[in-house]
């Protein structure tokens, strides 16, 4: 990304760190959705441990849960106050995962170069280039890794740009829809398959709208 799309990206993340964590999908303080995301995570994963990139990771809820199935995540995320959340969320429960802040669509070499799995939660939608992303994302895996995929369509095209003015448009803007996604990773990969997220469990309340996971393997 270029230098004004990092830093307005960074910085609507930064503000919204605080309270991102009331969201029930967010923080999984709510047992139910903790045990839902738990449990949709074990069903995408291979026997652990397996390495695990956590792209776009926000406060860790996602990597904790993952470490705590005895994987080994490494998260980034482009906001500094998530990802030092993350680290307090990790360290709290015993676990000394890497956290760092970084350009989740093209991760930073000390993240890593090859994972059992990259795991992505309704990140694409942020980005300047979604599909340019995945090129890079799959380009890390291992043969035999998976790329996971959590995404929905979820708001209209007029919604207002959520960052500053002279920052990149956003291709995929208020989310994107199965097809589309499937329609990018075709060539990419040999094997897709989608699953939907429609359980109240996972959000705190009936859904509405699109959301689904998209799991692809190479």
């Amino acid at each position: 990304m270029s230098e004004s799309d990092t830093a307005s990206i960074s910085s609507y993340w930064d503000a919204a760190a605080a309270s991102f964590d009331d969201e029930v999908d967010h923080g999984l303080r709510d047992p139910q959705a903790r045990r839902a995301w738990g449990e949709r995570l074990r069903s995408w994963m291979p026997r652990p441990p397996a390495d695990v990139l956590d792209l776009g990771c926000g406060t860790g809820s996602l990597a904790l849960l993952l470490a705590e199935q005895g994987h080994r995540p490494v998260g980034v995320d482009l906001s500094p106050l998530m990802v030092e959340q993350a680290r307090r969320k990790l360290t709290a429960a015993g676990f000394d995962s890497p956290v760092m802040t970084g350009d989740a669509s093209d991760p930073p070499a000390e993240a890593g170069h090859s994972f059992d799995v990259i795991l992505v939660r309704h990140l694409l939608w942020t980005l300047p280039d979604p599909e340019g992303a995945l090129r890079r994302w799959i380009g890390l895996l291992r043969p035999g890794g998976r790329l996971v995929l959590v995404e929905g369509r979820w708001q209209t095209p007029t919604d207002d740009h959520p960052y500053a003015a002279e920052s990149g448009p956003l291709p995929w803007f208020g989310g994107v829809t199965a097809e589309r996604l499937l329609q990018a990773l075709r060539p990419l990969t040999a094997d897709l398959r989608t699953e939907p997220l429609t359980d109240p469990d996972l959000w705190g309340r009936p859904i509405h709208d699109e959301r689904y996971a998209v799991i692809a393997h190479p």
